[in-house]
């Protein structure tokens, strides 16, 4: 019997106890605060940006969003950095991505205070990471090592195989596994033979863009897989990165698309949020 990983619903009963927890912040005299800038007007991103707002209101944490136009410089976004860098009632300072052509992602990540830099993309995060020394860290992996904790599901001794390797989900992926005791291996589009690689894991997690790119032929019976695709295919549906329909059969344990991995990344933005926002009480 396959387990179902619902995001959705581990998210949920993770917001309730962190509730709590912004209330007796709140009652110390510390409200959380998370400033989102938007530069531009991506629909996707404004979505985003939206349900990152909505979850927040919603567990009492103070929701800045700073909305810039498309034609917006780099020097006008870094001085919006640096005054929420400066202001001491701001805990956690995210950047949504992609920006306009004009602007370099890397530069503005690196303005980002690091003790601010709630998406955990800045070096001295990633650094941080990789030295098993972490503070925040990416908010999908740190979602989907929350669900997996959250269903008993323990990775020491996995092995456990990446498909993708960008910034923002496979490197931090690879780093958070690594310290929890799994075996990791990251592969990505130049992996030779790439079906024998995923059949070796365990956990196999999968973030490569690629509408339903991971087939059954591909996947270890009793895996546990993480999806964390959101592709439209050729009818339009909204489907994941792995062919749900003949791989979820075989596989120990996975996630659905929508409301796997989803909201665990929103769920662990405002986690990480909060904990920024503990250290004002001991400061």
């Amino acid at each position: 019997m396959t387990t179902i990983l619902d995001g959705k619903q581990t998210a949920n009963t993770l917001m309730t106890t962190l509730a709590q927890t912004v209330s007796d912040l709140r009652s110390q005299g510390v409200t959380p605060g998370l400033a989102v800038v938007l530069v531009g007007d991506d629909p996707a991103s404004a979505i985003y940006v939206r349900n990152k707002q909505r979850r927040a209101e919603s567990l009492g944490i103070r929701s800045i969003k700073e909305t810039l136009p498309a034609t917006t410089t780099q020097a006008a976004l870094l001085d919006v950095i640096a005054r929420l860098n400066q202001d001491p009632t701001v805990d956690g300072i995210l950047v949504q991505l992609p920006l306009p052509p004009q602007i370099d992602a890397d530069t503005v990540i690196e303005a980002i205070d690091p003790n601010k830099d709630v998406d955990g993309f800045h070096p001295v995060n990633v650094g941080r990471l990789w030295t098993h020394t972490p503070g925040v860290v990416a908010s999908t992996p740190y979602g989907i090592m929350a669900l997996l904790a959250h269903y008993g599901l323990d990775v020491t001794g996995m092995n456990a195989v990446i498909v993708g390797r960008s910034n923002i989900v496979g490197r931090p992926m690879a780093g958070l596994l690594l310290n929890h005791n799994a075996t990791v291996t990251i592969a990505h589009s130049k992996t030779r033979d790439l079906a024998a690689v995923t059949r070796q894991a365990d956990l196999l997690v999968v973030a490569t863009g690629v509408p339903e790119f991971i087939t059954a032929d591909m996947v270890k019976p009793g895996a546990v897989v993480i999806d964390v695709g959101m592709d439209r295919n050729a009818a339009g549906k909204l489907v994941g990165d792995v062919d749900y329909a003949s791989v979820a059969p075989i596989a120990g344990a996975i996630t659905p698309v929508p409301g796997g991995v989803g909201p665990m990344t929103i769920a662990a933005l405002m986690m990480q949020t909060v904990e920024l926002a503990k250290r004002r009480v001991h400061a």
